[in-house]
């Protein structure tokens, strides 16, 4: 995918037009569209990886995998994330012998089995989200 297709890929996933998109970021009318042929300035592209959750990377990087780079996350799931990652290190910490292999869990250790805890919780939620029926979806 070209920078111009997934511009549009992403305002199909938000359900905006891409002159609706030029209004929002101030730009001017047509001015996405010539993406097709030439690239935008840095400042562009920040501001359209910033309104759309994403890094400018994955803008410019020609690879097809629009999924794995995606931000869905809304600021309600981010906060449900973030509560329930507080609650399974409140409920690890608080165990008695937190250990691997036998030996005791280093702090360095229990950070990084947080981290790919949270990054499981995080990708589950966009799963889910991803394949809940639109009649039991929230506007946002």
């Amino acid at each position: 995918m070209n920078l111009l297709q997934k511009v549009r890929y992403l305002c199909e996933q938000r359900k905006k037009n891409i002159s609706t998109l030029e209004k929002e970021l101030g730009f001017g009318n047509g001015t996405i569209r010539k993406w097709a042929k030439a690239y935008p300035s840095a400042d562009k592209l920040k501001k359209i990886a910033n309104y759309f959750g994403v890094t400018v990377d994955y803008l410019l990087n020609e690879d097809d995998s629009t999924e794995s780079v995606i931000s869905t996350m809304s600021k309600k799931d981010q906060n449900d994330i973030a509560k329930r990652m507080e609650a399974i290190k409140a409920d690890l910490m608080h165990s008695d012998g937190l250990m691997f292999s036998g030996e005791p869990m280093s702090d360095e250790a229990t950070e990084s089995l947080m981290s790919a805890m949270e990054f499981i919780v995080t990708q589950t939620k966009i799963i889910n989200k991803k394949y809940t029926p639109k009649k039991y979806r929230t506007k946002e």
